[in-house]
């Protein structure tokens, strides 16, 4: 394995990492957020808590789409490095 293959590797790893750890942030976010919503006013503590869930998850939000789109690029990087990489064991390309 060359260094270049495994610097791809290790960057296209910590890209997966990171979008893995936001979905479980996301996650645990989520847990406690309700399906339904009760309109009395009896319920304002419960409207509050799920107004605090949904802030939250909305500022996690635009993280997981950045981490979707990195590793997609990456992942076409790995793609494009080993297509390179047998194009050039074919002599097809120097």
């Amino acid at each position: 394995m060359t260094v270049a293959s495994m610097v791809i590797w290790s960057v296209w790893s910590a890209f997966v990492l990171f979008m893995a750890a936001l979905y479980i942030y996301r996650t645990t976010l989520t847990r406690d957020e309700e399906d339904q919503i009760f309109l009395d006013d009896s319920f304002d503590h419960e409207r509050a808590e799920q107004a605090a869930i949904t802030a939250r998850v909305s500022k996690v939000e635009p993280l997981v789409r950045v981490s979707h789109w990195l590793v997609g690029a990456m992942s076409l990087v790995v793609v494009a490095y080993y297509v390179r990489d047998v194009l050039v064991q074919l002599n097809v390309v120097h």
